[in-house]
């Protein structure tokens, strides 16, 4: 299944610094805002040491990672709701994404300037809640328009539309977010065609200092505050050591250099391993002599809906599934003596996936 992350903030946060670092794809990063005028796109490996573990163990003629997009969208500036700056571009953009990513300057740097000429997460952080917002309250506005004339008619389900639709039209008016609103997942569902951007799950990036990577400042702890209060995802991260780590081949060079910073892994890793929380997602392994492969998949999938993110013939035609748990194939080395000693799992179609699983799937089409 493909994931997709947009970076978004204010201009001169750090987002396309960032973003340079976390792919190979290069955004401009100049000290203006709107230097990122069309989205890049960068398509970055996830990090994952049962892969190397698993390679180590079927000597496989390729290894294929799982994979997250992370989109550098168009810098936001007050009035976007309206247009203002790149507002109708960004705003598009954003609607697109699984997740949100929203890096929030937590750094002094009198040679950086700041739209707003002063340094203040907390307020930075409420202008895009407020354009996201507003943007939001115009959606359900003209849904409410749409939907009013059948609801009066005596529409059922369109009356029911309409009662969840003014309920996000107030929690939107009173400047909070979609996500925040508690709502059954059932009334949820009548409006998700509308994409709330508001509603989409979102990973706070205090971007600081280098001296400050390790332990923030009191810039990050605002924005910390402000996550556990969401009960949103929150990390710090400085997008001037992720740039320079990205200069790094070597991962024994890397390791030393985050060391020099008392950094035990990159933002890199923080950033990706929030984004599956957030999302509940898990991996799943195929192993064999071709390829050795992880796959991305929700948490509580069963197994044929597993075996469709291969392919959909394999959901299809499910038979059943092969599974070894990978401390299990690590003490005994092969497949085959995972069957010998009763280690592998014939599982059904009830079977549900968990986190590191090595499966095989029998299906017919």
């Amino acid at each position: 299944m493909g994931l997709q992350c947009g970076i978004v903030g204010l201009p001169n946060v750090g987002k396309s610094t960032l973003f340079n670092a976390l792919s190979n794809a290069k955004a401009e990063a100049a000290n203006f805002p709107f230097c990122t005028i069309e989205p890049n796109v960068g398509v970055i490996t996830v990090p994952d040491e049962r892969l190397t573990i698993l390679e180590r163990l079927v000597t496989p003629q390729k290894v294929t990672p799982t994979v997250i997009e992370f989109v550098d969208i168009a810098g936001l500036v007050k009035g976007a709701s309206k247009g203002e700056g790149l507002g109708n571009q960004f705003l598009a953009n954003i609607r697109e994404v699984d997740a949100i990513v929203h890096v929030v300057r937590c750094f002094d740097n009198d040679n950086i300037v700041h739209v707003a000429g002063k340094i203040d997460p907390v307020k930075d952080k409420e202008i895009i809640d407020t354009e996201l917002q507003l943007r939001d309250l115009d959606s359900v506005e003209k849904r409410i328009q749409r939907v009013e004339k059948v609801a009066k008619s005596g529409d059922a389900l369109a009356k029911r539309e309409h009662e969840v639709l003014h309920k996000f039209k107030t929690h939107l008016e009173e400047g909070k977010n979609a996500r925040a609103l508690e709502m059954e997942e059932e009334s949820r569902e009548l409006i998700s065609e509308l994409q709330l951007l508001t509603e989409k799950p979102i990973i706070y990036v205090a971007n600081v200092e280098e001296e400050n990577a390790n332990s923030g400042n009191d810039y990050s702890a605002m924005i910390q505050k402000i996550a556990v209060e969401e009960k949103a995802q929150m990390i710090v991260v400085s997008a001037s050591i992720e740039a320079q780590i990205a200069e790094f081949d070597d991962p024994e060079e890397k390791e030393m250099f985050l060391d020099e910073y008392g950094l035990k892994e990159s933002g890199l890793s923080k950033l990706i391993k929030s984004a599956y929380t957030l999302l509940d997602l898990i991996t799943y392994f195929t192993a064999g002599v071709q390829e050795v492969r992880a796959w991305t998949i929700k948490n509580g999938w069963k197994a044929p809906a597993a075996a469709g993110v291969i392919h959909t013939d394999f959901e299809k035609g499910f038979i059943k599934a092969e599974v070894i748990k990978l401390a299990n194939y690590q003490e005994l080395k092969t497949e085959q003596a995972c069957k010998e000693a009763g280690k592998l799992a014939i599982e059904g179609k009830e079977y549900v996936v968990e986190d590191g699983d090595i499966m095989h799937f029998r299906f017919n089409v």
